[in-house]
């Protein structure tokens, strides 16, 4: 219980960090029945936290000029089954096109973690990652997804559009059952991708000049599981590609020499049956191993453009050093601050980063995928304004995220960025969100 309970105040504290509306509760949820109704007030109110903390610190970091847009309902997903964690529909934000990009689309997936077990996934139904009528009615484009030439040069003016995340799983899960252990919950991800896609598809993406699916999180893992099928959608496209932020989540052993991640994924892969997505990969290895991205690229044709920090604040916080992994407390300054590790803490983390660059070694040779590895202390960059395209702050070679995303997505030239170890980059906003 008091492990658990540690977690959750760790979860808690890098929610703080996260300072965004659409991605909060990037916290693992991990919990026992008997501290659901604890943890249910908790979400609450980091949620409301979260809220006011956007709109008043990182005001003072992101121009505050960007526009709210509102929350819709999708249609007929009841009678298709494609619900959220307590039955209700799916939702997303739109912003229409402008100008040249009226005919041009990007999709983001939102991000916010996965729940393992019924007694989790139940607790996340009482709030916006599992229920639409928790949702906020409206929410702030920035970044990627800003309406304004000097955040978002090459995407500005184009239909805009986030899937707002609800069902646990990175939009892969699809079971058919509702009694889960006498608990009615509904792990519907996959369909919740189609119903939402299906309705933007009669809002104008079916006839889409150029195209890019997004998101950062469980979001950018969404992203590489569901690449090709968004290609697959849109056959008359003349330009689709995919850009995955902060979603790259390594199969390693966390500072204990126990394997978290993949246990963790293990009980998200079975709870939900999201082996069933992998046909291909599952004949050969085991279902979990299916979900982690360094398998998942090697059969996307898709192009891809790898967007992740070499030191993932979440994935310290969360994959390398979990509370139970440390009962000493020891790595306590160091997973939130990494200018406060020691000389053999950043030995770890330089073996972390080690085991993210062997990972995307093959993506080097594609001329098609791109990437851009730097060395800040983050997690999710792309829809932060100053993160994305700030003046100042998180360039690699002086190119800032959105000039090196655009350069790829439009083919001006072959971006593979990749940072040296820090503390190279002075560039960096290192806050752990």
């Amino acid at each position: 219980m008091k492990e658990e309970e540690e977690l959750l105040v760790t979860e808690a504290q890098a929610e703080h960090h996260q300072l965004h509306p659409l991605w909060k509760w990037s916290g693992v949820l991990h919990t026992t029945a008997s501290t659901l109704l604890g943890l249910a007030l908790l979400v609450f109110s980091g949620a409301t936290l979260l809220k006011f903390t956007f709109l008043s610190r990182e005001g003072a970091l992101d121009s505050s000029d960007s526009v709210l847009v509102d929350l819709t309902l999708v249609m007929n997903a009841t009678e298709k089954g494609a619900v959220c964690l307590d039955g209700s529909p799916p939702a997303y934000h739109f912003l229409k096109g402008f100008d040249s990009g009226t005919d041009n689309w990007l999709i983001y997936l939102e991000g916010g973690g996965w729940c393992r077990n019924v007694a989790s996934c139940n607790a996340r139904k009482y709030t916006s990652l599992g229920s639409s009528n928790l949702m906020e009615r409206q929410v702030p484009f920035t970044g990627i997804l800003s309406n304004l030439p000097s955040i978002n040069p090459d995407f500005f003016n184009w239909n805009k559009v986030v899937i707002r995340y609800c069902d646990g799983a990175s939009f892969s899960g699809d079971v058919e059952e509702t009694n889960q252990n006498g608990t009615t919950l509904y792990f519907r991800g996959e369909r919740i991708w189609k119903a939402v896609l299906e309705e933007l598809f009669m809002k104008g993406l079916a006839i889409a000049k150029k195209a890019l699916l997004t998101g950062c999180s469980a979001g950018g893992l969404a992203t590489y599981i569901h690449c090709d099928d968004f290609k697959a959608l849109l056959p008359n496209t003349e330009t689709v590609k995919c850009m995955a932020d902060g979603g790259f989540f390594l199969d390693v052993k966390d500072i204990s020499g126990r394997s978290y991640m993949h246990d963790f994924y293990s009980d998200v892969v079975h709870l939900q049956d999201v082996g069933k997505r992998f046909p291909n990969c599952i004949s050969q290895m085991d279902a979990t191993k299916c979900f982690f991205p360094e398998e998942i690229i090697k059969s996307i044709s898709t192009p891809v453009f790898i967007l992740n920090s070499a030191y993932d604040s979440w994935q310290v916080q969360n994959v390398l050093v979990p509370s139970s992994s440390d009962p000493s407390n020891s790595w306590a300054s160091c997973k939130l601050d990494i200018n406060k590790c020691n000389s053999n803490q950043m030995k770890v983390l330089e073996g972390f980063r080690s085991a993210l660059l062997d990972k995307i070694t093959d993506v080097n040779q594609k001329k098609d995928w791109g990437i851009f590895i730097d060395s800040c202390f983050v997690h999710c960059q792309s829809w932060r304004n100053i993160l994305w395209h700030g003046p100042n702050y998180q360039r690699i070679n002086n190119k800032t995220m959105a000039e090196s995303v655009g350069d790829w997505y439009f083919d001006t030239r072959e971006v593979k960025e990749i940072d040296g170890s820090y503390p190279c980059n002075p560039t960096c906003v290192n806050d752990g969100s």
